[in-house]
């Protein structure tokens, strides 16, 4: 009866775009599908404005201040032709205010938007229910745009995941959807951001199904909302851009000669161990700066800036993100001596930038990085045997699939995603044994996402399919914690006492109790958006203000496997524990955090008399 009467009042008291969400759950997807279109639009236009804020930024801080215009990938080229420094000198100073600009935007606003923006979606989606406060991906763009437009060596695939991402999330808290539902839009959010700014809508998808994981590993059920979002990301972002089609342009390649393919095996083996050294100097670089606990972290990002300065100095090819670069690589237009030193600075101006707290993608350094690897392999090859290696450009593409594949741990998605920037579908088959070779040979643990686990079974999101049939066996009282009584509000209690009273206790939901019996309840998530968005006077609200639209009760005869997923259910940390004959009164509150405890007492219970029965 409990359970119906607050279902009921959360039915009574929700707003407009909670009744009209619940209308599509009535269908399976329906809901889910319908966010992720309006999560695409979204993402679309971010990944707009995010690119005009980078060809702002680049405008005045490169080409009018040190009179570098660097070239631009075939699709993006601007109508400025490219120019080498006219004042080099500047190219020292420039990345690195750029740095200190970008290190006090984020350290001051949001320190989650520090380094390259994937990662932090990663660890939200594992560990933070898939929560992103609402101003991060306004700091990560600016800080992004900041970094890259005055030289840092980055790229735009980590800040407008975070930006796409950030908005997914925004929208499934602001509609108050179960977790699962604000993991998927997250996910959506960050597939039709790279889907859109990368003109690959495949490989967007796909990639932020894949990169969560260090094995091959999918989060299969975000494929349709990803597939769904990106197709509206790209095709808003190409409609509005006036461009549509790959970001390089390449001759016509194929793979027409099989003594070929041991040759993209042994690039598959180069690319690993490449991978291997950057990887490890991107966070040995990290840690470097991380032990420098003499200097505030707002300025970190101004010493990265200015060793990347001075590298552009006598190299000024390794700044920004390098696009053009990379095609005039596939173009043949660069001397071996480039692409050599392209390779081995790229990767050091990336740490520099990214592990000293800049703000930047590494999917865009890493392209590069690959590009110009595979073309300084393809050109030696053509040399020194012309009629079997006849097209170099084509190592250069595969060179792009194959090192990413490697330090991402994305074989699947860094293929799709290379062959749709490039159109390069005639090298398919290379593509498959390249991609394959270097993410086989580079280990696990090596991984330029270091929030990647393992497997689905390894992460807390998805922690209850693997321990259902045990929850289904114990009951919520086994799992109630009787040691304290829960904080709990009336109706009428001032907004100043809510707040006192949620300091010191790890409480997250707060029961609203009327002569004793339960009428809403308070959620520690809600609260902090509610003051973010609103600017009511505090001595003006009362606890029945802060209501949560949607909330359950369950009843301490319940099975843990019912508890569980009306926690999913609600979205919320924890549940009243109600019992039924108790007149509506809270006995406890129940977490998710007390439901794993329970079950590891009890699989510890259970290996202690397997072993005993054993000996």
């Amino acid at each position: 009866m409990a359970d119906t009467k607050s279902e009921s009042t959360a039915l009574t008291n929700a707003s407009g775009p909670s009744r009209i969400l619940r209308h599509l759950k009535r269908f399976t997807w329906g809901h889910v599908i319908f966010l992720s279109g309006i999560v695409g639009i979204v993402s679309g236009l971010g990944g707009i404005a995010f690119n005009f804020m980078v060809d702002t930024a680049d405008r005045y801080s490169m080409a009018e201040s040190a009179g570098y215009v660097a070239p631009r990938a075939g699709a993006e080229g601007g109508k400025e032709a490219a120019k080498m420094p006219s004042r080099r000198w500047v190219l020292i100073v420039i990345p690195a205010v750029g740095g200190l600009l970008a290190g006090l935007l984020v350290f001051s606003f949001a320190p989650e938007a520090e380094g390259h923006g994937t990662d932090a979606v990663i660890r939200s989606f594992h560990h933070g229910r898939a929560v992103i406060r609402t101003r991060v991906p306004l700091v990560k763009a600016v800080a992004s745009a900041i970094t890259i437009g005055s030289g840092g060596s980055a790229g735009r695939e980590g800040p407008i995941a975070q930006i796409g991402s950030g908005f997914g999330s925004a929208l499934a808290s602001w509609l108050r959807v179960g977790e699962r539902e604000r993991r998927l839009l997250m996910l959506a959010g960050g597939g039709a951001g790279i889907g859109a700014v990368f003109r690959a809508p495949l490989g967007g998808a796909l990639f932020m199904a894949e990169v969560l994981y260090q094995e091959m590993d999918f989060e299969s059920s975000a494929l349709v909302p990803t597939f769904v979002a990106a197709i509206i990301g790209y095709s808003v972002y190409c409609a509005i851009y006036g461009s549509w089609g790959p970001i390089f342009s390449l001759p016509t390649l194929q793979f027409n000669h099989p003594l070929e393919l041991p040759l993209y095996v042994l690039l598959g083996g180069l690319c690993s161990a490449v991978g291997w050294r950057y990887v490890r100097f991107f966070y040995a670089t990290r840690d470097f700066f991380a032990r420098i606990t003499r200097i505030p972290r707002h300025l970190k990002p101004m010493i990265g800036g200015l060793a990347v300065g001075l590298i552009g100095f006598f190299f000024p090819q390794a700044l920004g993100m390098g696009y053009g670069w990379t095609q005039l690589a596939i173009d043949g237009a660069l001397s071996l001596k480039i692409l050599a030193l392209m390779v081995s600075v790229k990767i050091i101006a990336t740490g520099l930038t990214i592990s000293s707290g800049g703000s930047g993608g590494v999917f865009g350094p890493s392209i590069v990085i690959g590009g110009c690897l595979g073309a300084l392999y393809g050109t030696i090859l053509h040399r020194l045997m012309p009629n079997i290696v006849v097209q170099p450009a084509a190592f250069a593409l595969v060179g792009m699939a194959g090192f990413f594949a490697g330090v991402a741990k994305t074989p699947i998605s860094s293929l799709v995603m290379v062959s749709e920037m490039t159109e390069g579908y005639g090298l398919l088959v290379p593509l498959m044994l390249t991609t394959a070779v270097a993410y086989m040979l580079l280990p696990r643990r090596v991984s330029i996402y270091e929030e990647q686990l393992p497997t689905r079974a390894s992460s807390p999101a998805h922690e209850e399919e693997f321990t259902l049939d045990v929850l289904e066996g114990m009951r919520v009282a086994d799992a109630m914690k009787n040691d304290s009584p829960p904080v709990m509000f009336t109706p009428q209690t001032p907004l100043g006492e809510v707040l006192a009273a949620t300091i010191g206790t790890r409480q997250k939901v707060f029961p609203i109790v009327n002569d004793g019996s339960l009428t809403g309840v308070i959620s520690i998530d809600d609260l902090r958006i509610f003051l973010t968005e609103h600017t009511i006077p505090p001595e003006l609200l009362v606890a029945s203000d802060l209501r949560s639209v949607e909330y359950r009760t369950i009843t301490p005869d319940e099975d843990l496997a019912a508890a569980l997923r009306k926690l999913n259910a609600t979205g919320l940390d924890e549940l009243p524990v109600v019992p039924a004959s108790n007149g509506g009164r809270v006995a406890a509150m129940l977490s998710r955090r007390d439901i794993m405890a329970a079950y590891h007492q009890r699989m510890y219970r259970d290996e202690v008399k397997s072993a005993a029965g054993a000996g």
